[in-house]
């Protein structure tokens, strides 16, 4: 369930905190009466970013394969092979 507090309770440092990771999602912060900030605990965080990145390189990879720009397994292997080393 979204949890939404106002701007006043981030005086309690330790509680935000505990409230963070007991809730394991975003908490939303209002003044005023409108959002205002998002608090999350870093594994939170984590997750939003790594979800995030996948989403952009998805997107990236369809955007090659709209615009034919796929190279075929062996180059690619080779380009791998190339970049990292090994």
């Amino acid at each position: 369930m979204t949890k939404i507090i106002p701007i006043r309770d981030l005086k309690n440092t330790s509680e935000i905190s505990e409230l963070c990771h007991k809730e394991k999602s975003p908490i939303f912060v209002t003044k005023n009466g409108y959002g205002d900030l998002v608090v999350m605990s870093y594994s939170v965080f984590e997750k939003q970013y790594d979800a995030s990145k996948l989403l952009i390189d998805l997107r990236q990879v369809y955007q090659q394969l709209d615009s034919n720009m796929i190279l075929d397994a062996q180059a690619t292997i080779e380009k791998m092979l190339a970049k990292y080393g090994k």
